[in-house]
């Protein structure tokens, strides 16, 4: 399978969407966000090319300007909006980072990186780009992606941030004399002038190719047949592909198309308030009840429909290393002993890639089933 980072990373937020882009290869609208973000990429690509001098900070911003202003599905309110922070922006960049000072290797980078599967015998391209290499003064290196969102990670994001450790893998295979200790991972968030880095080594990316592994083989059994349901969230009010997801189609069918349909709903929302409402009254009656038989130190009272008592009751657990030190040298012990599938879920990424395999291929049980599962739409108030 050849496969970007972006595309692994559409599949983790919503495996529909992976569907529209990557197998169905349907084109969507980038939005006004994603198109200012590619204008402020080329802008820095054209401030560290020196031909055959480096640009001026006015030259870098008229190239943003230029290319944004082309731009003719955002509208002019909009784009006014967005040149002014995207010129303060790159204005704030420049002053701090003349290019002058850096020894920049490449620019726009692109890798294909083979990563092999032991398990299958096949291989995977991993392929991308990035949007800067640099050779420090210590004669190491320095990849460095742009990002143009508001938000600052934690460093433990960064830390375990994927995107970085491909590039690192994709750099390695280019340049294999390079060793992960020479490489800097760094995150430049423009908006803000701050970087964030990190690093790997050998042991954190073998296991960044291990998780890899683990995902490109649930992408392709779930291609197999065809599994790719929709993962609504806020992220998809920036979807192009939100008007023909399932998990959204319906909100833009006609009028006449969804009467009947939503008369049902309506219905159906109205009678679970009616038994959420029962339920709650029925707790709280039982509150009273209970308080009553203790107050009154009953067992049982009696009423024109029934009797209702008090069931004692009690549920049995145990210590489970005091019975392993009770049992210990004792062969019953190893049919005592169970094994906890939740934390499996939590410690699964940390397996050896083999044993993350005959896990999934031997133990792993799969029950699916449908409901229904009901949300009430939050009406918004006049100060909203």
């Amino acid at each position: 399978m050849r496969i970007s980072f972006s595309a692994l990373d559409t599949y983790t937020t919503c495996p529909q969407k992976y569907k529209f882009q990557e197998i169905d290869k349907i084109k969507g609208p980038k939005s006004k966000e994603a198109l200012f973000g590619t204008a402020i990429h080329e802008a820095l690509k054209f401030m560290f090319s020196r031909d055959p001098l480096f640009p001026t900070s006015e030259e870098v911003t008229a190239h943003f300007r230029e290319n944004f202003t082309s731009i003719q599905s955002i509208s002019d309110s909009n784009k006014t909006r967005y040149l002014e922070s995207g010129e303060k922006m790159l204005k704030d960049f420049y002053t701090k980072n003349p290019p002058w000072t850096f020894r920049v290797v490449d620019l726009e980078s692109r890798f294909e990186a083979i990563i092999d599967d032991p398990v299958y015998s096949t291989s995977h391209t991993l392929v991308g780009s990035i949007d800067r290499i640099d050779k420090r003064d210590d004669e190491t290196f320095e990849i460095i992606d742009y990002k143009t969102s508001r938000k600052l990670p934690s460093q433990e994001t960064v830390d375990n941030n994927m995107q970085l450790a491909i590039y690192q893998i994709g750099l390695r295979k280019r340049w294999p004399h390079i060793q992960p200790e020479q490489i800097k991972l760094t995150l430049y968030f423009v908006k803000s002038n701050e970087k964030l880095s990190t690093t790997r080594n050998a042991e954190t990316l073998a296991g960044t190719e291990t998780k890899i592994l683990s995902r490109l083989h649930v992408i392709e059994e779930k291609t197999k047949i065809g599994d790719f349901p929709p993962t609504p969230s806020a992220l998809c009010e920036w979807c192009p592909y939100k008007q023909m997801c399932p998990a959204w189609s319906h909100l833009y069918k006609k009028p006449e198309e969804k009467i009947e349909i939503e008369k049902v709903v309506h219905e159906y929302f109205v009678l679970k308030s009616e038994i959420d409402e029962r339920k709650r009254r029925l707790a709280m009656i039982s509150g009273s009840i209970r308080s009553y038989l203790e107050v009154e130190k009953l067992d049982r009272i009696f009423g024109a429909n029934g009797t209702i008592s008090l069931s004692a009751q009690e549920h049995t657990g145990w210590d489970s290393e005091k019975i392993k030190t009770i049992l210990e040298g004792n062969p019953i012990l190893n049919d005592l002993l169970s094994i906890d599938t939740k934390k499996i879920k939590k410690v699964f990424d940390r397996l050896p890639y083999p044993t993350q395999e005959q896990l999934k291929n031997e133990a792993r049980i799969v029950k699916k089933f449908v409901m229904l599962k009901a949300s009430k739409k939050i009406e918004k108030t006049s100060a909203e």
